[in-house]
């Protein structure tokens, strides 16, 4: 024997396994599981948004018949920081989490320029890849001394530049430019940093990284080319002077080739190159002087 049982759904549990999906700059998916298995109707959920930066709220609504529910909460600023509150619309229980959204990124091409007394910093707006920032929100600019292990705030620019004086020598020093912290430092920019050495040395160490390597290649590629040059003037030189002594050498044999023999005749080796002799060749007798032989 068996008997079916069929449970009376309870409106009063709340939303099971609720967490975050995917975290944005601006927007954030969560996801949960309604309070019970195949609910047979539509069931409407209240989203309940905390700005635990700006102590404000948003409430939005959600009707869906599924188990699992999925949705996009937008309009979340960057890097703040959130209370996500999910349960029925008849406010039973509620399951909730917190959720901190992406910060800004960090500016790009941070330089530093010495000048006589003071330094420069240079960086990229980061309103060229960032469409969530605006250029008067501005930067924040903080220093690091490393001798001291103290970290100091210099200050804030709407700008893309930053002058920073009275350092002492000796000093290693690292600096950080971000997006201006809103609502007393709590919603702050990805800082870029830039590590500078001693004043004595004027380089930042990306700087004397770069130069060296250019240095390197300032010495090595000229010296690279000197060598294939000089080596090809070898070549030239060789050729040349083989083809020479070649030339010389086809030009005494054929100076000294026999029609009558066939081949070249060459005296001993004392009499090569005495050229300036005045003794005539004997080139033969004549029919008409006797020979004597004895």
């Amino acid at each position: 024997d068996y008997v079916v049982v069929k449970m009376i759904p309870d409106n009063r549990l709340p939303p099971r396994h609720l967490h975050s999906v995917h975290t944005g700059k601006t927007f954030a998916v969560i996801k949960w599981e309604s309070p019970y298995d195949s609910p047979d109707q539509d069931m409407l959920y209240a989203v309940a948004v905390k700005d635990l930066v700006r102590k404000t709220d948003k409430i939005y609504k959600v009707k869906s018949r599924n188990s699992t529910v999925e949705y996009t909460i937008k309009k979340l600023e960057p890097g703040g920081k959130y209370h996500v509150i999910v349960q029925l619309g008849n406010m039973s229980k509620e399951s909730s989490m917190k959720i901190n959204t992406v910060p800004l990124s960090a500016p790009d091409a941070l330089k530093i320029i010495t000048e006589n007394d003071h330094i420069l910093l240079f960086w990229k707006s980061l309103a060229l890849k960032e469409s969530n920032f605006n250029e008067s929100r501005g930067y924040e600019i903080h220093m690091f001394d490393s001798l001291m292990n103290i970290t100091a705030y210099l200050g804030n620019t709407t700008d893309n530049f930053f002058k920073v004086s009275n350092l002492k020598i000796g000093h290693n020093y690292s600096f950080s430019v971000q997006a201006r912290c809103l609502y007393g430092g709590q919603m702050c920019g990805e800082p870029a940093t830039l590590l500078y050495d001693e004043l004595g040395t004027g380089k930042d160490s990306s700087a004397t990284k770069s130069g060296q390597a250019t240095d390197v290649a300032a010495i090595v590629v000229p010296v690279l080319f000197l060598l294939l040059v000089t080596l090809g003037i070898g070549f030239v030189v060789l050729y040349m002077r083989h083809r020479r002594l070649q030339n010389s050498f086809t030009a005494f044999a054929n100076s000294h080739y026999s029609s009558r023999l066939g081949s070249a005749i060459f005296s001993s080796g004392d009499d090569l190159g005495d050229e300036d002799d005045e003794a005539p060749m004997i080139t033969g007798f004549s029919d008409d002087v006797p020979m004597v032989i004895a």
